[in-house]
């Protein structure tokens, strides 16, 4: 479950803030994407972090998504300016 987007934690660049509490140890990890649970191809994309500043990490798939939304915030937020 992510909580905010570029939550308080100033590393959190364009990622997410997850609550390590709805993700299962091998997302926690990095065996596992944190959005589909995938775990091979072990996930490589860092997609975002956890409260304590470790990284969550997404599948192919999932780290596509994760950052065509980023994208799109980000061009919401430019245009609303």
């Amino acid at each position: 479950m992510m909580c905010a987007s570029g939550a308080a934690n100033a590393d959190a660049d364009d990622g997410y803030l997850y609550d390590s509490g709805s993700l299962s140890t091998a997302q926690i990890m990095g065996d596992a994407c944190a959005v589909c649970h995938v775990k091979w191809p072990r996930p490589r994309h860092p997609i975002g972090l956890l409260a304590d500043g470790g990284e969550v990490y997404g599948c192919d798939d999932c780290a596509g998504i994760a950052a065509s939304h980023a994208a799109r915030t980000l061009e919401h937020a430019l245009v609303a300016h």
